[in-house]
């Protein structure tokens, strides 16, 4: 690693550059978005994880779930790590939900939810719990839902995350 590659084995001018064009992605058409990450992606070696991680993104920012999933199992066996992996497996899990392939999300996302925790775990419980819908579980998807969002009420902590258990659990006063 040089002086201006980082961990991730890119530089920060290209990070800064994928960025900006993040942030102004809705002032692209579909098509020119798709064609400047693709830009971007080819100043890394066609294997490296970021850049088909960027180009999965892209796919599935841009409506094309079918086209995206290759490209995040590709990037997770090339190994893609640190933030980028686990945004991976949120959104390949979040395709595939949107692929029918619900029971693959659900299992994608309770083995994230369970690897680790970060600023990422409130987004792999959102995404969590429109795949427990999806198969029938909308107890457990209220559940799921409704613990990631005590934690952010100014108020009733602790009363709203007893209640998202009892949607699950039984209560065992009764």
């Amino acid at each position: 690693m040089n002086d201006t590659t980082n961990a991730t084995g890119t530089d920060a001018g290209w990070e800064q550059r994928t960025a900006e064009l993040w942030a102004a992605i809705d002032s692209h058409s579909e098509d020119d978005f798709r064609a400047r990450i693709g830009k971007l992606a080819a100043e890394l070696p066609p294997d490296h994880p970021a850049a088909v991680f960027e180009r999965a993104a892209a796919f599935d920012s841009t409506g094309h779930s079918d086209l995206a999933v290759p490209l995040y199992r590709q990037a997770l066996d090339l190994g893609l790590a640190g933030e980028r992996r686990r945004r991976a497996v949120i959104q390949l899990a979040s395709s595939l939900r949107n692929l029918g392939r619900a029971q693959e999300s659900v299992a994608l996302l309770t083995a994230e939810r369970d690897a680790g925790s970060d600023h990422l775990d409130d987004a792999v419980a959102v995404f969590l719990a429109l795949a427990l819908a999806d198969t029938g579980r909308e107890r457990e998807a209220v559940s799921v839902a409704l613990t990631a969002l005590a934690g952010h009420l100014p108020r009733y902590q602790r009363s709203a995350a007893n209640y998202a258990r009892l949607l699950v659990e039984p209560d065992p006063a009764e």
